[in-house]
């Protein structure tokens, strides 16, 4: 099917929920990816912050061969290897005792939301628990998750959604305490905020949340379904900061472009949960975790936390050269390799000239550029996006002014 009748037929067959661009892309290799006509494109979007080892790694595909040879699903009526393996490396790698494997993030979010419940129930034995969310937060699609994303576009078409969520201003721990009272029975945020915007926590904002929580046996669940997994520099966000959570969840990198998602807990939270309490048809399956258990193994044979705490100052220090060369950039922010240009107008044209010099990057709101590659890039490849997106932020902030005189 070639290019113009692939696009086609996805605009009469599939549902119009994406604007997608007029690109069809067919294969990836390292930290590139080529479209169908042969183009190649750097990528600097690793399908929004999943393909963490990049496209094409060996051991990996290997890895999934075999198991595909052996087993897809078996329900959890049984045990399953590959499932007890992934969950006890990823409870290592968290500090977290127990673990929910699901398919998605955002159901990682609604499983998240249900135990924290649960908790509280078990606990007061009632059902009015109530849930403090951050603004310009982002959770996920579903309504569970929607209902604790704190970005109005994104919720108003599907109210009424789930009640009992109050907003808190993001870093701002006043905002917090403010809101809570003898009902709250979690807070949840983003360590580092993706589609918000790309703000990063402060670090006396979310000890100071902690603080909240330990205070008032309160849990804090951190969303890491797109900061996590290394792309901080350390295996999970929190870890930056010197804090941990009740409940955390996991998705994206965790299976490096295989469909999973986890949400953990802490032994005392854990417990909340009891038979039938919650399910999964999919989740855990053999072939899904099988891809989240090779991941932790070549994080660490291919020592890529180390390598994101090489490589990532050289991204931020390039990126402030852009920020203090262009006054049209407003800021620049983010932690290790996951960072965010602000500019004083939408980069849609900047994201469109990039993808027409072969570099692929994605948008976190109107105005802002986010950076999410690869963990395994190098200098070179850092090097190689800053000059084609020099080049079109020139370009297009020499148009803007053309339009301006005009």
């Amino acid at each position: 099917m070639e290019t113009i009748q692939c696009m086609e037929e996805a605009d009469k067959v599939l549902m119009q929920t994406y604007n997608r661009y007029p690109i069809v892309l067919e294969k990836g290799e390292g930290v590139y990816l080529y479209d169908k006509d042969g183009n190649q494109y750097l990528d600097f979007a690793s399908g929004i912050a999943v393909f963490a080892l990049g496209y094409g790694n060996q051991e990996f595909n290997h890895a999934l061969k075999e198991q595909i040879d052996k087993l897809l699903h078996t329900s959890n009526l049984f045990y399953n290897h590959p499932a007890v393996e992934a969950a006890g490396k990823l409870a290592k790698a968290s500090g977290m005792d127990r673990v929910f494997f699901t398919n998605s993030g955002a159901e990682a979010i609604e499983g998240a939301i249900k135990l924290a419940r649960k908790y509280y129930y078990k606990k007061y034995q009632r059902a009015d628990s109530e849930i403090i969310a951050m603004n310009h937060s982002f959770h996920g699609r579903s309504i569970g998750a929607l209902s604790i994303t704190g970005t109005k576009k994104y919720r108003d078409p599907f109210e009424p959604l789930m009640g009992g969520v109050n907003f808190a201003e993001f870093n701002n721990l006043e905002s917090v305490k403010a809101l809570i009272s003898k009902k709250t029975a979690a807070i949840i945020l983003e360590p580092i905020q993706g589609e918000g915007g790309l703000h990063p926590a402060t670090k006396e904002f979310i000890r100071g949340v902690e603080r909240l929580c330990k205070e008032q046996d309160i849990l804090l669940i951190l969303d890491e379904i797109q900061c996590g997994m290394g792309r901080s520099g350390e295996m999970f966000a929190f870890q930056q900061y010197g804090v941990k959570p009740d409940i955390l969840t996991s998705a994206k990198a965790l299976g490096c472009g295989v469909a999973v998602g986890a949400f953990a807990a802490r032994e005392k939270v854990a417990e909340a949960f009891d038979l039938g309490d919650h399910g999964t048809t999919y989740g855990g399956n053999p072939f899904a975790t099988t891809a989240v258990s090779k991941v932790f193994d070549l994080f660490e044979e291919e020592q890529i936390l180390t390598h994101v705490k090489k490589v990532a100052p050289y991204l931020s220090e390039k990126l402030q050269g852009l920020y203090h060369k262009y006054d049209c950039i407003t800021d620049h922010r983010g932690i290790g390799l996951m960072q965010g240009l602000e500019f004083a107008f939408p980069v849609k044209d900047i994201i469109s000239k990039a993808m027409q010099r072969g570099l692929i990057l994605i948008f976190a709101g109107p105005n802002v550029l986010r950076f999410l590659p690869p963990l395994i890039i190098t200098k070179a490849h850092v090097d190689e996006m800053i000059t084609i997106l020099d080049q079109c932020i020139a370009e297009v902030r020499n148009e803007n002014k053309q339009m301006d005189r005009n």
